[in-house]
């Protein structure tokens, strides 16, 4: 079984990445980790108000978080299974966080993807949006963690 778990290093991303480990044993799965950011958008102003270093140093840090959640994700995942060793991949990826699940899924042959219920931020929070566009347009079956009261 191909699981995919998809993180943004919210709370309810990691609920969701421990909930799986319930679903997997390392004979039995291949996991892949994969975080996904957005590009920086030119925001509209008087020229040269704002450089295009500015641009890229903001490019290099929200990839570089989003690197930051695959490893803690995966460190997470492996320490739930102590001594074992995992089939277990990271991926970042680039472009809307839907769009780009979707589509890794698509192209690895996953059987199963993995998402909190809600994300990062308020509208995050709000909407759910990543995992609603997941679920309607998943390649394969999609498990939607809620992250569970104290």
């Amino acid at each position: 079984m191909k699981i995919l778990i998809a993180t943004d290093g919210s709370e309810f991303s990691k609920a969701a990445a421990m909930e799986s480990c319930k679903y997997f044993t390392a004979d039995n799965a291949e996991v892949l980790i994969a975080s996904s950011y957005e590009d920086a958008a030119p925001i509209a102003a008087e020229p040269f108000a704002i450089s295009a270093d500015y641009y890229q140093k903001l490019e290099d840090a929200v990839r570089e978080q989003a690197e930051d959640f695959v490893k803690e994700t995966e460190r997470d995942v492996r320490a739930q299974f102590p001594g074992v060793e995992l089939k277990l991949g990271t991926r970042v990826l680039c472009g809307p966080p839907d769009q780009q699940i979707i589509e890794l899924a698509r192209e690895w042959g996953a059987d199963l993807i993995v998402v909190g219920s809600h994300g990062r931020g308020f509208w995050g929070r709000l909407l759910g949006s990543v995992s609603t566009g997941v679920v309607h347009h998943a390649p394969c079956s999609v498990l939607v963690v809620r992250k569970r009261e104290k």
